[in-house]
C-alpha cells in the first residue's frame, strides 16, 4: 500500500513535512512557507511545511470514485426561488448582484485518497489555479481546479483577478454578462484601496475573454501596490470574501447568501493556495471549481459546490443551468463518468 504523506501542491510546488498549523492570519507574516485553505465562512487553517521543493508530486495511487447519487443542497425549483428572491431584493435597492450557490455531495468510498483526483483534473480540466491539500491532520482534505485567482502577490504587489461571465461559446456573454464583470471589478478595486498606496489601484485588463475546458469566462485584472507594513490580517479584512462569488454591496450580499443557501460553502468560494512569508509571495485561489471530503471510514462526503452571479437581468432557470454547466464537467470527472472523461 502506498503511503499516504501530508502534503499541499500547488503546479510542480510540492510542500511536504507539516510543522504547525494555525489559525491565525497574523502568523503568515512570521516566516515559513505555508499552504493556506480559507472558508468561505472566514475560518482560515495554515499549516506550514519544512520541505518546500519543485518536482513530482508523492505518489497517490488509483482513484476510487463516489459511490451513490449526487444530492445538491438546492433542489432546481429551490434554487429557482432564491433567485427571483434576490431579484426583490435588487428591485428595493438593498443589492446591486448576489452569488447564489449551492453544495453538491456524494457517498465517498473510504479507501478514496483525495490526491488521486488531481491528476483526473489535471487531465480533463487543467486550470491555472490547480492546488491540493492534503493535511488530514489538520481537518484538510481539498483539490482544486480553480481558474480564478483572489490574490497573487508578488513583495508590494498585488493583484486579484476576479471571474464573472461564464458560456459556451462567445455569443453566451451578453451585456448582463459585461455589466456583472465590470460592477464585481470594481468592488475588488475599492478592496483593494483600503490597504494600497493611494493612487496605485490600476483595472490592468476589464473583461477579457478567457478560454478554459468546456467553458468561457470573462476576466478582469485588478493590481495595487500595498502600503508598507501591511499585514495579512488587514489584506484579509479587506478583501476577503472575494467580491467575484460574494456580490455588491458586499455586506448586503452576504446576509443575502445567509438568508437563502441552507448549508455553508466550506472552502468553496474562499482561499486556496500558498503563502511564502520569507519572500513576500503567495498564490491564492478562489476556491471554485473545487472538491473536499468530510468524514471518516463509511461516513465519508465528497462536496463539490457550483453557482451564478444574480443580477436584476437574470433569468431564474438559466441560472440554474449555468450551475449545472459549471459542475457537469468536474462532477464527471470525478465520477469516472465515460462522458467526463471524453469530453472535449
Amino acid at each position: 500500500m502506498l503511503a499516504r504523506v501530508e502534503h499541499a501542491r500547488f503546479g510542480d510546488l510540492v510542500l511536504t513535512e507539516p510543522t504547525a498549523v494555525t489559525h491565525d492570519p497574523a502568523d503568515l507574516d512570521r516566516g515559513g512557507v505555508w499552504g493556506v485553505v480559507v472558508t468561505f465562512e472566514g475560518e482560515l487553517t495554515a499549516v506550514r511545511f519544512d520541505r518546500v521543493a519543485k518536482g513530482a508530486p508523492p505518489p497517490t495511487g488509483a482513484w476510487f470514485p463516489p459511490t451513490g447519487t449526487w444530492s445538491s443542497s438546492m433542489t432546481k425549483g429551490e434554487y429557482v426561488a432564491g433567485v427571483e428572491r434576490i431579484r426583490e431584493h435588487i428591485a428595493a435597492g438593498d443589492v446591486y448582484q448576489v452569488n447564489l450557490c449551492r453544495v453538491m455531495s456524494a457517498p465517498l468510498p473510504p479507501e478514496a485518497h483525495l490526491p488521486s483526483l488531481a491528476p483526473l483534473l489535471e487531465a480533463g480540466n487543467p486550470a491555472p489555479y490547480a492546488g491540493v491539500v492534503h493535511i488530514p491532520s489538520a481537518g484538510l482534505d481539498v483539490v482544486t481546479a480553480s481558474p480564478e485567482a483572489y490574490l497573487l502577490r508578488d513583495g508590494d504587489r498585488i493583484i486579484s483577478r476576479p471571474i464573472k461571465g461564464t458560456g459556451r461559446v462567445p455569443v453566451d456573454l451578453g451585456a448582463k454578462d459585461h455589466a456583472e464583470n465590470v460592477m464585481i471589478t470594481d468592488l475588488v478595486r475599492n478592496d483593494l484601496s483600503h490597504v494600497a498606496v493611494p493612487g496605485t489601484v490600476d483595472v490592468e485588463a476589464l473583461c477579457a475573454l478567457e478560454e478554459h475546458p468546456g467553458l468561457l469566462h470573462l476576466t478582469s485584472d485588478v493590481a495595487a501596490r500595498l502600503r508598507p507594513g501591511t499585514t495579512w490580517t488587514e489584506i484579509l479584512e479587506a478583501s476577503f470574501p472575494p467580491g467575484s462569488v460574494s456580490g455588491a454591496p458586499k455586506s448586503s450580499a452576504l446576509r443575502i447568501i445567509g438568508e437563502l443557501e441552507p448549508t455553508p460553502r466550506g472552502p468553496y468560494c474562499g482561499a486556496i493556495g500558498w503563502v511564502d512569508a520569507d519572500t513576500g509571495t503567495a498564490r491564492l485561489a478562489v476556491g471554485i471549481r473545487t472538491f473536499w471530503a468530510e468524514g471518516q471510514g463509511e461516513g465519508r462526503t465528497l462536496r463539490f459546490g457550483t453557482g451564478a452571479g444574480i443580477t436584476w437581468g437574470s433569468d431564474p432557470s438559466c441560472e440554474w443551468d449555468e450551475t449545472e454547466l459549471k459542475a457537469g464537467r468536474l462532477v464527471a470527472i470525478a465520477s469516472r463518468s465515460v462522458e467526463g472523461q471524453g469530453q472535449s
